[in-house]
């Protein structure tokens, strides 16, 4: 079935190799390496969903017409449309009446074709409906095809051998229930588990052994000579031949309550009752748990479709896994529609929110307190994009956001203050945090007050970008926004300060607040680090002493170099005798603060006013990103890259590129359960196992997140969506613009 996102992809993979989208103006940094973009197999879901809470699901198959059909209690079930993020839904299948009026319990696929077991017979529509070999169990509820269209059924008891050209074998276990039937090409035998053993049945001699005996078996595969025989705490591995156990049982899992285990493409897929997870080559494992992957967790069968994709069957539906072929810049195509089909708002790069269970249709744009800091990410990406390609949409976003962000200025009374946000009147109260929101002159309209230094490094990174990079009337508003942002910071002694005519919370660059802080207190650092690189940017591109003297008394006179090179490992907790203000600060690791750092590392290494100085900066750069290398994380791997450092972890970069979820919305993850991963003690860093997860696993987040965050739990699951605005097209357009990421390669 073709949808949405197969329609829109094939447009992508058209576009990435067209000539429309060739980097034209693509900087590369001298002698850094570069990430080829060859195409990757790239994993995402479509779902559908039960309807009825009482109908129990068994199996899920899909035929050589890529039809997908469900045996349950109601009978054969059949998906109904279904795209990615938008679910379908799974109906009874009345296609052909004579099937669907039988007491089917079971179903398989031979040579690719559906075939059924009910109350009387094996039975098939394909090969002209003339498969039909009839049993004795009128309770048979498991069954397995073998060669040459011969079955071995069960009910559970007994056993029973159906061929059209041999005679029908009866036989059962010794003291033991039937659980799963598996036929094994390469000896020409059936493999029947029970509850507490595993037997090998022989066709040819129509004889049945137990080969090895255990507890609380829960389903069973071959692989590499090996049976895998799961249970309720991990699987055992076993030798078919001797029948012997393999080593200790295997319990090193992202969970050990396994359901059904399925060999796929020579690697194990193992079903649980908290998700699926897949075996790498690598002894890790790919892990698919809550609803950005499936319908429920509790998993109860698992198959390969014929179009490659990987059938999940859950309690409460189906997940169909896609490996898709594409690039990160096919990637990027599908981001930029995300961002520009739900999550403008006003020009802003904004969140969708109060959707119901993932429902785009029934969410609405937020505000938010960094509505200018995530748009100023996503303007600078967008910059970036343009530089690469000289995309016309790209030149549109950019004029956009461009608007909303110089209106941050003129709609509120303060010269040069930038507001948080503004929206429409009336809506106050329903607006994050209503004491901080103004009215304007004009009735129509409020804005938001006490804006941050997160807002203020945002707007000077993204104008920095702009005024370096474009070639047009852009640059020239970029410029006077710096200049009015920076013009109101020095006027005021170093302070942001707001309509009541104080200093906002967070707006504070003066020695008087900064060095009040012990040295060890990352606020100390950040601030320093963010306003030397915010003056340099004034500075080189206004060309006004002011500037230039403000940045130089605050390194010389007031110790801002010696802050900003505190090194990272240094940073700590306040010691007893600090103040509580300083105590409050350094609780733990800041990862805000990171993103500060990392989007002002562009003006403080770009614009240093000396070599110097720049030989400083670039070690400050560096020293921050050996502490965060643990994290992976694209873009400050990337922003790394600026300094010209041969090594800035670039397949890490790619990894997050390449690893992060298509679906950006907010669903529950959980993590914490999981027995392949180490956990480390707390510490000051919040990091929490010893190996970051990939981002499909772990919860959608910003980059002021911390990426060692292994849960999401929440009642409004799948309340929101993301904007990849900010969280993946600003590291893919900058590591295209720096020359670390290639153009798509075929």
């Amino acid at each position: 079935m073709k949808n949405y996102f197969h329609h829109f992809l094939g447009a992508v993979l058209l576009l990435s190799f067209s000539c429309s989208e060739a980097p034209k103006t693509e900087t590369k940094t001298a002698s850094l390496p570069v990430y080829k973009d060859v195409p990757y197999l790239q994993d995402y879901s479509i779902k559908y969903n039960k309807q009825q809470d009482d109908l129990l699901l068994y199996q899920a198959f899909m035929d050589r017409n890529q039809t997908i059909q469900l045996s349950g209690s109601d009978g054969v079930m059949r998906t109904h449309d279904g795209q990615f993020l938008y679910p379908g839904t799974l109906l009874k299948d009345k296609t052909y009446r004579p099937i669907a009026d039988r007491n089917i319990s079971a179903m398989t696929v031979y040579k690719d074709q559906f075939v059924y077991l009910d109350d009387k017979a094996v039975l098939s529509n394909a090969w002209a409906g003339t498969l039909y070999l009839k049993h004795q169990l009128p309770k048979a509820n498991t069954f397995a095809a073998g060669n040459d269209f011969g079955f071995l059924v069960s009910d559970g008891q007994s056993l029973q051998y159906l061929h059209k050209k041999k005679p029908t074998w009866t036989g059962s276990l010794n003291n033991d229930v039937v659980k799963s039937i598996r036929f094994d090409n390469k000896n020409n035998s059936y493999w029947v588990l029970g509850e507490n053993s595993i037997s090998s049945f022989s066709p040819g001699n129509q004889t049945l052994k137990t080969v090895f005996q255990g507890n609380n078996f829960t389903s069973f595969a071959l692989f590499d000579n090996k049976l895998i025989l799961t249970t309720l705490d991990g699987y055992l591995e076993v030798d078919p031949a001797s029948g012997e156990q393999i080593g200790n049982k295997v319990t090193k899992l992202p969970w050990t309550e396994i359901t059904y285990v399925e060999v796929i493409d020579n690697r194990l897929w193992f079903g649980s009752t908290k998700g699926a997870f897949k075996l790498k080559k690598d002894g890790k494992f790919d892990y698919y748990y809550g609803q950005r992957w499936l319908p429920g967790n509790n998993v109860k069968h698992i198959s390969k479709g014929t179009d490659g994709s990987i059938l999940i069957l859950t309690d409460k539906g189906l997940g169909r896994i896609i490996f898709e072929e594409m690039t990160l810049h096919d990637k990027a195509q599908y981001y930029e529609k995300q961002v520009r089909n739900r999550h403008i708002r006003l020009g802003f790069n904004a969140t969708l929110v109060d959707m119901e269970n993932g429902n785009f249709d029934t969410g609405r744009l937020s505000d938010s307190d960094n509505d200018g800091l995530w748009t100023t990410m996503y303007l600078a990406g967008q910059v970036f994009r343009y530089t690469v390609t000289q995309s016309e949409e790209a030149l549109q976003n950019c004029r956009e956001s461009m608007d909303a962000m110089e209106r941050l200025f003129s709609i509120n009374p303060v010269p040069g203050f930038p507001s948080r946000s503004f929206e429409r009147s009336g809506y106050i109260e329903q607006l994050h945090d209503p004491e901080r929101w103004q009215h304007t002159d004009d009735e129509e309209w409020d804005w938001k007050s006490t804006t941050s230094s997160d807002e203020a490094i945002g707007h000077i990174f993204a104008y920095g970008v702009m005024a370096e990079l474009m070639n047009n009337d852009l640059k020239d508003r970029a410029i006077t926004l710096i200049d009015t942002l920076m013009s109101h910071i020095v006027r005021n002694d170093m302070y942001m300060v707001d309509f009541d005519g104080k200093p906002t919370t967070w707006g504070r660059w003066n020695p008087e607040y900064v060095n009040a802080r012990p040295k060890m207190v990352g606020d100390r650092k950040i601030n320093a680090s963010n306003i030397i690189g915010m003056l340099q940017t004034a500075y080189h591109f206004t060309g006004k002493e002011k500037y230039k003297e403000k940045a130089f008394d605050l390194m010389e006179n007031h110790g801002y170099l010696d802050n900003l090179m505190w090194p990272m490992k240094d940073v700590a907790m306040a010691p007893e005798d600090a103040d509580d203000w300083s105590k409050m600060l350094s609780e733990s690791w800041n990862h805000s603060d990171d993103e500060m750092y990392f989007v002002g590392y562009w003006g403080l290494y770009k614009y240093a006013f000396n070599d110097t100085l720049k030989t400083k900066f670039k070690e400050a750069i560096i020293d921050h990103w050996e502490i965060e290398r643990p994290e992976k994380e694209g873009a400050w791997n990337i922003m790394t890259a600026l300094t010209g450092t041969q090594e800035f972890d670039l397949e890490e970069a790619a990894w997050y590129l390449r690893e992060h979820p298509m679906d950006m919305v907010s669903w529950n993850i959980m993590n914490s359960h999981r027995k392949d991963i180490t956990f480390i003690e707390p510490n000051f860093r919040e990091q929490t196992i010893s190996e970051v997860l990939p981002p499909d696993e772990r919860p959608v987040q910003r980059h002021n997140a911390n990426m060692f965050r292994l849960d999401r739990v929440s009642s409004k699951d799948g309340s929101e969506e993301y904007s990849a605005g900010d969280i993946w097209l600003l590291p893919y357009w900058m590591g295209r613009y720096l020359g670390v990421i290639s153009e798509p390669q075929s």
